[in-house]
C-alpha cells in the first residue's frame, strides 16, 4: 500500500515538535524534585523558554496545516476515527499545556523570561489564579503524555504492520532498497 506522504516541512515540524515535547515532559517531571537553588531555577527557566518555543511551533504547524492540507487518513473504520480523535486531542494538548504554563507564570511573582529576555505578562501576582493555571498545565500535561503514548503505540503498530501509514511521516529515502 502506498499512502500519500506528508510534505517535508510538515515532517520537520512534526519531528522537531515531538523531540521538544518529549524533552519538556521529561524536564517538567524531573525539575520539580530538584532542591531550591540555582539548578532548579535554571531548569524552570529553560523549561519555560522551550515551552514558549513549543507554543510558537504548534501555531506554525497549525498555520502550515491550514494552508497545506495533510494527506487523507489511509485507514478506515475505528482506526480512522481513533487517529482523527487522537490527532485533534494532541493539537489541543500542544496549545493548552504551554498556554496554561504561560498564564501560570503570568500570575506569579517571578519574572517570565525567554532565554534571559523578559517577556510581558498578561497578569499580576495572584496565588489562586496561578494555582488554577498550574493545575490546568499539569492536567493537560498528563493527558498529553497519555496521548503521546497512544500516538507512539499506533505508529509502532503501523510500522510493524508495514501498511505505509508510518512511512508517510518519514523521509522517503529511508525506505529505498
Amino acid at each position: 500500500m502506498t499512502a500519500a506522504r506528508y510534505s517535508l516541512p510538515a515532517m520537520i515540524l512534526h519531528w522537531v515538535q515531538a523531540a521538544l515535547v518529549i524533552w519538556l515532559l521529561w524536564r517538567g517531571w524531573t525539575m520539580i524534585d530538584l532542591p531550591k537553588g540555582a539548578e532548579r531555577t535554571a531548569a524552570y527557566a529553560l523549561h519555560k523558554s522551550l515551552g514558549l518555543v513549543a507554543l510558537a511551533l504548534v501555531v506554525i504547524r497549525l498555520g502550515w496545516r491550514r494552508m497545506n492540507r495533510p494527506p487523507a487518513i489511509s485507514v478506515g473504520g475505528w482506526e480512522a476515527a481513533l487517529a482523527s480523535l487522537t490527532h485533534r486531542a494532541l493539537y489541543v494538548f500542544l496549545l493548552v499545556a504551554p498556554l496554561a504554563g504561560y498564564f501560570a507564570s503570568s500570575f506569579s511573582t517571578y519574572p517570565l523570561k525567554f532565554f534571559g529576555i523578559e517577556v510581558p505578562k498578561v497578569g499580576w501576582p495572584d496565588e489562586s489564579i496561578n494555582a488554577l493555571f498550574k493545575w490546568t498545565h499539569i492536567v493537560f500535561t498528563w493527558g498529553g503524555a497519555a496521548l503521546v503514548f497512544l500516538h507512539v503505540v499506533g505508529a509502532f503498530k503501523h510500522g510493524l504492520g508495514r501498511d505505509g501509514v508510518l512511512q508517510r511521516m518519514l523521509p522517503a529515502r529511508l525506505f529505498r532498497n
